[in-house]
């Protein structure tokens, strides 16, 4: 028989178990952190990411959360920007910028045609083999 209880992600406090993996308090906490923001970004709208953190006091890091999982908009806000996982570069949304999605999407497919040559390249040896014993015994007899 398992407890329904689990330590919250952010505090490390015992709680009942819910979707958000964390305890009523920290949920508060988060959803203050939201509202902080999103009042100051009605206010400033031509604000960066830097001067929202600084004004409300969020992590940057909490911020961009708040974006990926698309309750803060930045539509409406030319100068918010977050970087790019991979390079780094500013980027408005996904989670890389255009250049590294591709350049991951070329690796990718170099990576499935070295496969693809690889397996045709084992096929080709197979099929020698088999030739050169066919050969060997047709001398034989």
């Amino acid at each position: 028989m398992s407890l329904n209880v689990a330590n919250c992600d952010r505090c490390g406090k015992v709680y009942v178990k819910n979707i958000h993996g964390l305890c009523p308090n920290c949920i508060k906490d988060l959803e203050r952190q939201y509202e902080r923001c999103i009042k100051y970004l009605r206010e400033n709208r031509q604000c960066t990411i830097q001067e929202l953190s600084d004004a409300t006091e969020v992590p940057i890091k909490q911020i961009v959360r708040f974006i990926r999982e698309g309750r803060i908009s930045i539509k409406n806000n030319p100068n918010m920007t977050y970087h790019c996982e991979v390079c780094g570069a500013p980027i408005r949304e996904n989670l890389m910028c255009e250049p590294c999605r591709a350049r991951l999407a070329k690796d990718a497919s170099m990576l499935k045609e070295d496969e693809e040559r690889r397996k045709e390249q084992e096929k080709q040896k197979d099929r020698g083999s088999v030739y050169k014993i066919k050969e060997r015994l047709q001398d034989r007899l």
